[in-house]
């Protein structure tokens, strides 16, 4: 059965590359929905199956076994000029010999489009992604925005009933990445688009996300919204990737307390009594005077303009922490308490 909510649906999908039956899968009978008009991002670390999954979704991998949905139709045999899917990959892929107007409309103009409705469409494309004017640019005239603009335009011109992106921000600066991870955002709510989306930058994976999918070794590790990852990661792996936690080793009593050094935890879902792991994010500690909490003493100090980052020595070993509290600014080797927030805390158990 399908879900005719869903603008992608993968059912017990798995994908061997070669003929061999005993070589190793690259994904593992993975299921998930991509609700209509929703983006969902792919995460994970190099190796994980996330490329793969996304190929699949593109028809540019066949799946070793399971079905494909899209749109509520199943597409698992399908190639991929009828799947009507788009990609965007990180390279851009623009023609360097055609101009703006022409690489956008390329598609159309392939399809059989006249050359009225694709000159039409195209510039409504490029409108879109703001670049009314330039539609007689080479792409090397253009920064690396603009060219991801282009490609981005040349995309949504074919009105795909599946956007995809392949690590799109990854040529770019920390600040253009920031602008396009916004401009992708802003787009994707307000076209209502359905978008796949890979990445191994958890921020970023953070700031477009309805939904996010962690892979792991072509398995899914957890699934949901960006706030529950970040807040209630269900395994030591997600917890580690999700963002900069460290992880340290604690105890669960029988009534379900978490004794971590001297700090006590009260976890928000129920644990069994036993060996557990702690992570807590850089912003969860809390500094405050010698004699209370954890006793630290700092060993080093980076002032980052909004923040300081400061690394403190304790019984658990060294501990990374972040503070925007610039007014009363630590000298190396002070001693200091350390407390826990109640946010960027969460307790998994040992896997």
């Amino acid at each position: 059965m399908s879900n005719p909510g869903a603008g992608i649906e993968f059912q017990s999908v798995s994908k061997r590359y070669g003929q061999d039956p005993a070589a190793p899968l690259a994904v593992r009978e993975i299921s998930f929905e991509v609700p209509s008009g929703t983006l969902t991002t792919i995460l994970g670390p190099s190796g994980c199956g996330k490329t793969t999954t996304l190929r699949m979704i593109a028809g540019l991998e066949a799946p070793t076994a399971g079905r494909i949905l899209i749109a509520g139709r199943d597409v698992t045999t399908l190639g991929p000029a009828d799947r009507n899917v788009s990609m965007m990959f990180q390279s851009y892929a623009l023609f360097p010999h055609m101009d703006v107007l022409e690489n956008v409309g390329y598609g159309l103009k392939m399809s059989g489009v006249s050359k009225q409705s694709t000159r039409q469409r195209a510039q409504e494309a490029l409108r879109n992604v703001g670049l009314v004017g330039y539609d007689l640019r080479q792409p090397g005239q253009l920064s690396g925005g603009q060219q991801q603009r282009v490609a981005l335009a040349r995309a949504l011109v074919l009105e795909p009933a599946v956007l995809l992106f392949d690590e799109p921000l990854s040529n770019l600066d920390a600040r253009l990445r920031r602008e396009m991870r916004e401009e992708i955002r802003s787009l994707q709510q307000r076209l209502r688009l359905t978008v796949a989306y890979v990445t191994h930058d958890q921020s970023e994976a953070l700031a477009v996300s309805d939904q996010i999918i962690v892979m792991d070794h072509g398995l899914i590790a957890q699934q949901g919204t960006p706030q529950e990852l970040y807040e209630y990661p269900k395994t030591e792996f997600v917890a580690g990737f999700m963002g900069e936690a460290m992880l340290f080793p604690a105890r669960a009593d029988a009534a379900g307390t978490v004794s971590l050094g001297p700090l006590r935890i009260a976890p928000r879902h129920g644990v069994s009594e036993g060996a557990v792991k702690v992570a807590v994010r850089p912003e969860a500690w809390h500094i405050g005077p010698p004699g209370t909490g954890l006793a630290a003493r700092l060993a080093k100090a980076a002032y980052l303009g909004s923040n300081y980052e400061y690394s403190f020595e304790t019984e658990l070993g060294p501990i990374f922490v972040v503070t925007a509290e610039l007014g009363n600014v630590l000298d190396i080797g002070a001693d200091v308490g350390l407390r826990l927030a109640d946010h960027g805390v969460s307790v998994v158990q040992v896997s």
